[in-house]
């Protein structure tokens, strides 16, 4: 195989992966490890949410941060994506819908632990 064949078809068997699952890493906090977005910001569910299902709309999403899928993302082993009520695409873990909390401010801050009995920091499993 000539190299000007070979290139090409690496860069397409590399970008193939790229788009596989969310970008998320596992932080230690605190309150333990949990999941986290790229920047480090730590995830939360909902207890209210059904699974493949977000809840949490309007008013709700502005304080809680859907983390929201690229157009091109695909769905990993641990993680899928779910269709929002207003069309939007959403990240969820085990069916589990993904959230920001709007008030944590740097890597590790887990400040929507346990907020109102229904918000918990999302762990690995």
């Amino acid at each position: 195989m000539r190299i000007r064949t070979l290139v090409p078809l690496m860069l397409l068997a590399s970008a193939s992966f790229a788009f596989a699952g969310p970008a998320v890493k596992i932080v230690k906090t605190e309150k333990g490890e949990v999941i986290a977005g790229a920047s480090g910001m730590t995830l939360y569910t909902f207890k209210k949410d059904k699974k493949g299902v977000s809840n949490c709309n309007g008013d709700c999403a502005k304080a809680w941060l859907p983390l929201m899928a690229k157009a091109g993302d695909k769905d990993d082993d641990d993680y899928s994506i779910i269709k929002r009520k207003d069309g939007t695409m959403q990240w969820a873990y085990y069916g589990k819908p993904l959230y920001y909390w709007i008030k944590d401010k740097k890597e590790g801050d887990v400040t929507g632990d346990g907020f109102k009995g229904v918000w918990n920091a999302a762990r690995p499993e």
